[in-house]
């Protein structure tokens, strides 16, 4: 009875505690978080409820069946109690491991959802994208094996034998390090590239000769969508190895060029205009940068350099692509003679 009467008065006290700190949060706390607060019950029933009311449900099913246990004492053999608080510990802590897994699921999903990868500036976006991913799965890892050794230590076998016990797994974990050596390279690197992040989830690079952009960053793996919806797979150890071209390291704005090979006697300021005029109607340029410059001369063309810039890759992708065309379209109606041309150039014939 004292017993009960001591839990009912600390459940008063949580109680009463969690009655003046609400108070006083009210009272200090913006208009917009209160407001969070009072909707985020029903947000977190609508989109995250079900990723920890299972592991909440079991867990405080465990606690109860640990709590009734006790009062069993003198009612049941003492072997059977053992034997069952035993079990009981092991279900602990393997549910209080679902839920810590849980609660980094619900985690990641609510940073994910603040980071959003369509926009048009999403450098910081890809970035914590890319380190939450790896990260969430390197605890995945950790919490699995901290369960696991809590549930090995519950065996009293296995606290006595401990010492020899983790000798012999420093012994054999040299051993498989010295036989896998690429693969604990390989989960070093994915490490190494959450924190270093030479590439990002959503960047766009230029690997192996094929222009795509990363769709899947693994411990081991890195998963390239190329333009034409094929997959490249490459190790980690590849990015931190080898050269490649990051379009988006910095920004994903873009500067591209259109080269065209006219005749000496095309008139380039027209030309230049033109390309103006081109740009000022198009929706893909974004009106930073703009040039027509003449790069090269050889004996038969001059090479015009059109200089574009966009805000993204595919922008600059279809911006090159329109001038493109355009500018051809215009020196075949406007100025047909300014096409490259051989010239031949017959000598009279001499008189005898």
């Amino acid at each position: 009875m004292e017993m009960l009467w001591r839990v009912s008065f600390l459940l008063f006290i949580i109680l009463l505690s969690g009655l003046v700190i609400m108070m006083t949060l009210r009272s200090i706390l913006p208009v917009q978080a209160i407001e969070f607060v009072r909707n985020f019950p029903d947000r977190w029933r609508k989109i995250h409820g079900h990723k920890l009311g299972s592991p909440i449900k079991a867990v405080a099913a465990t606690l109860v069946l640990m709590a009734l246990l006790r009062f069993t004492t003198g009612l049941l053999p003492s072997g059977f109690i053992s034997s069952l608080s035993l079990s009981l510990k092991i279900l602990l802590v393997g549910t209080i491991a679902w839920l810590i897994i849980g609660i980094s699921d619900l985690l990641e999903t609510l940073i994910l959802e603040r980071f959003d990868l369509s926009s048009q500036d999403n450098l910081r976006a890809r970035k914590v994208q890319t380190q939450i991913i790896i990260f969430r799965k390197v605890s995945l890892i950790a919490i699995g094996i901290l369960a696991f050794s809590f549930i090995l230590m519950s065996f009293e076998e296995f606290r006595q034998v401990g010492a020899g016990l983790l000798a012999s797994m420093g012994v054999a974990g040299i051993i498989v390090g010295l036989a896998a050596q690429k693969t604990v390279g390989a989960l070093l690197a994915g490490i190494q590239l959450a924190i270093t992040q030479p590439v990002r989830i959503d960047d766009v690079l230029v690997v192996e000769g094929e222009w795509g952009r990363v769709e899947e960053i693994n411990f081991t793996y890195v998963v390239v969508r190329i333009w034409d919806s094929r997959r490249l797979v490459l190790p980690t150890t590849y990015f931190l190895e080898k050269p490649f071209q990051n379009w988006t390291r910095i920004s994903s704005d873009l500067l591209g060029t259109v080269f065209l090979y006219v005749d000496y006697n095309a008139p380039i300021e027209a030309i230049r205009a033109h390309l103006k005029e081109l740009l000022e109607t198009s929706s893909n340029w974004d009106r930073r940068v703009w040039a027509l410059q003449v790069t090269n001369c050889s004996e038969r063309t001059m090479e015009l350099r059109a200089l574009m810039s966009a805000a993204d890759s595919s922008k600059a992708w279809e911006l090159r692509c329109e001038i493109r065309e355009k500018m051809l379209e215009f020196l075949l109606l406007t100025y047909p003679g300014s096409l490259p041309k051989v010239r031949l150039e017959q000598e009279p014939p001499q008189s005898r």
